[in-house]
């Protein structure tokens, strides 16, 4: 098990390669959630996440002859591009085996730090299997991306900067993987100030850690498709999950239209991007998973990571706008015949109601011949909008479904 000499020494180690990030406070997050809300704000490394900070403290142990056989990692995409970021700084080789789910972006910018990758399996214990069998094949050293003390004392060196930049927190939110993240926080928060309550949150498709704690033990669990892909481990570490027992107070769970929501919510109101594992603890927060928060609480919630694809973003961004009520798809079964259309969009208009997509569906329609269905997708101002726009409609004659 770590000590805080291993995060103190790592920070000195790492000093200089790996950025100092901001924790300001969010004004309204903090609204929001009945607490004074302080964001440290990970997904500003230089590689997007905190991952590079136990990559770096890992890479520059490693002797001589170990950097010139190269290294090889399993990921689902921030390991792996902390990994490739300090391997080539250090002139190293670098092979990252990463499911074949991983989000483009972060093969890319993997690849980009000169990285050889190999997408493997649909999950990150499908792309470890196969990173143990390239270490066997051609004498790799590999770099775990929890489940070593060089790289939770690396990780830990977020917390000695939180101390620092937030002295009188009560309390760190931060996200679960297999828990070399906030194990090493811990380890540095609890030794320093032990008075501050730490709480993981993970995600509650695939509690990994509470399960090990509950069983004694880790335990696999089933894999599982989730927003939050960077914490989706079906197995806690074995060096990670005593780091829980000892330091951490309490975990809880979000799930994905949680995480979809605060993803969402940072983007529009804190004009910060994070991915899924990232927003977690501010969705545990929005969502008032944590209890005990009052407004004098000072809390800091770490943002772990920024890399989300904007293919995935826009999905967000448009599942957001129709939970509230901004946009809105109507059916309404009119008589198929010249003009019918034109005044359905009047009356549209009328209500300051703006259309993006008209779809006539005459093949399908149940019902009489001369009947059409036509679907409508409007931006709207909000649910009241919707519901004074489809009144209208209805005051006109027209059958409104909403979709």
């Amino acid at each position: 098990m770590i000590s805080l000499e291993d995060v103190l020494a790592a920070r000195e180690r790492i000093r200089g390669n790996v950025a100092v990030t901001p924790c300001p406070q969010a004004d309204w997050f903090s609204e929001m959630c009945g607490a004074q809300i302080y964001f440290k704000l990970e997904n500003l490394q230089r590689t997007g996440s905190f991952k590079e900070r136990g990559a770096a403290n890992k890479l520059a142990q490693l002797s001589a002859q170990e950097r010139a056989r190269g290294v090889v990692a399993a990921s689902a995409g921030n390991h792996a591009q902390g990994v490739a970021y300090n391997a080539q700084r250090l002139g190293m080789k670098s092979t990252i085996v990463m499911p074949e789910t991983t989000p483009l972006v972060k093969v890319l910018a993997t690849k980009k730090f000169g990285a050889q990758v190999v997408l493997h399996g649909l999950s990150y214990d499908d792309a470890y299997t196969k990173a143990r069998a390239l270490e066997s094949e051609h004498g790799y050293v590999f770099i775990h991306a929890f489940d070593d003390d060089a790289i939770i004392a690396g990780q830990g060196t977020c917390a000695l900067e939180i101390l620092e930049q937030v002295p009188d927190l009560d309390m760190l939110v931060a996200s679960i993987g297999g828990g070399g993240w906030l194990g090493g926080m811990a380890v540095a928060i609890k030794a320093l100030k032990p008075s501050v309550r730490v709480v993981g949150v993970e995600s509650s498709l695939i509690p990994k850690m509470r399960a090990a704690l509950d069983a004694g033990g880790p335990v696999v669990l089933p894999a599982a498709t989730t927003l939050a892909d960077g914490i989706a481990v079906k197995r806690a570490g074995e060096r990670t999950l005593p780091l829980f027992r000892k330091y951490v107070d309490e975990i809880v769970g979000v799930d994905d239209e949680e995480v979809a929501n605060a993803i969402l919510l940072l983007l529009e109101r804190e004009k910060t991007v994070a991915e899924g594992a990232g927003a977690a603890p501010a969705a545990a927060l929005l969502q008032r998973k944590i209890s005990g928060l009052t407004p004098r609480t000072k809390v800091v919630c770490a943002i772990s990571g920024g890399n989300i694809d904007v293919n995935i973003i826009a999905r967000i961004i448009e599942r957001g706008l129709v939970k509230e009520g901004r946009r809105v798809m109507l059916s309404l079964r009119v008589a198929d015949r010249p003009g019918m259309l034109a005044a359905v969009l009047a009356t549209v208009a009328a209500e300051k109601g703006n259309v993006l997509e008209v779809h006539h569906n005459r093949a399908f329609v149940k019902g009489a011949i001369g009947d059409t269905e036509i679907e409508l997708t409007l931006e709207t101002k909000g649910p009241e909008h919707i519901e004074s726009l489809t009144a209208a409609l209805v005051a006109k004659g027209y059958a409104v479904v909403r979709r």
